[in-house]
């Protein structure tokens, strides 16, 4: 079949998504149900193909500019600001964003890479004496010893302060350093990724080392896991976004940046979400002078957590039951 005639034969799903796109514009609560938005989702996909193809081989300009219009009117109502409902985002927070997370190849690929360099990291840093200072530098060694000299009980709350600063600035950096340089065409996201990943495990595995270990593990262990997630999801965004400029799917760079930055958003929103919890269970539990185990309990129904999001919520349904 030629792709004229096939076009043409997709016309009849051409004019379903227009109508949709009316009821839509009607701001009417009972057109976007859940089915309808779905239906409406497979429409848009659908006619983005068409339009590349359009393109591609040069079809009548007047289809084109129609495809164009209608494309924009689709992308509009599917990717507007809508009224808040709490079923409505319920749903996409328990179910749209955990499915799409699940089945993320970049996010799955900054885990890999992230999780991958820093155990090694840490393995070396325990195991070659002098790997932490080829790392980290002789500064920042000091750095971290000094300020892990004393329990955390026995500093006052502006030295626990500093701690909390100086981690918040530097974990909250990282994140964003993963997302900007993944905007590099990926490999950007990737070699950033890959460089702190191994930083912090040479900061774990050093620290193990010594005898201020227990004031270090006291004080990072409750908000490591919300904050390392948020770390990865923020550098699988990056990438997303970056390697759109090269795997376009046939589409402009501009336009296949745009569809990566609407894939991007769900990734970047839940990494911001766990750097603020993070940031508040390090303001108000890491530094606290409480015992190891109540920290450890938190992290660990931390890491249930993210768990239960990623896995639990984010498996397909098919394979659950």
């Amino acid at each position: 079949m030629k792709v004229s005639d096939l076009l043409q034969a997709r016309r009849k799903d051409w004019t379903e998504l227009e109508t949709l796109c009316i009821q839509f514009e009607s701001r009417a609560t009972a057109c976007r149900e859940p089915e309808r938005l779905t239906r409406f989702a497979s429409l848009y996909r659908s006619l983005c193909a068409d339009l590349a193809l359009a393109e591609a081989y040069q079809l009548p300009p007047e289809v084109t500019r129609y495809l164009h219009r209608l494309v924009g009117r689709a992308h509009n109502q599917l990717y507007r600001s809508q009224e808040f409902t709490i079923s409505t985002w319920a749903r996409t927070l328990l179910f749209d964003v955990p499915q799409q997370l699940f089945h993320d190849g970049y996010l799955r690929l900054a885990f890999c890479i992230f999780w991958g360099a820093f155990f090694l990291s840490a393995v070396l840093a325990t195991s070659q004496p002098g790997y932490p200072e080829a790392v980290l530098g002789a500064e920042q060694m000091q750095q971290m010893e000094e300020m892990y000299e004393r329990p955390l009980g026995e500093l006052d709350p502006e030295a626990r302060g500093l701690m909390l600063g100086f981690y918040v600035y530097n974990n909250a950096g990282i994140g964003l350093r993963c997302f900007a340089f993944g905007l590099v065409f990926g490999i950007g996201g990737v070699l950033v990724t890959f460089y702190n990943s191994v930083s912090l495990g040479a900061v774990f595995g050093y620290m193990s080392t010594l005898k201020q270990w227990d004031n270090f593990a006291e004080f990072v262990t409750a908000h490591a896991p919300f904050e390392l997630t948020a770390i990865v999801l923020s550098a699988a965004a990056g990438m997303r976004m970056g390697f759109a400029l090269i795997n376009t799917g046939g589409l402009r760079r501009i336009d296949s940046l745009q569809r990566a930055a609407v894939q991007a958003t769900p990734i970047a929103c839940v990494g911001v979400i766990l750097f603020v919890l993070a940031a508040m269970i390090e303001a108000y539990v890491s530094p606290a002078p409480v015992s190891y185990g109540y920290k450890a309990g938190v992290a660990v129904l931390s890491a249930g957590l993210l768990m239960f999001y990623f896995v639990g919520l984010g498996m397909p349904r098919e394979a659950a039951r």
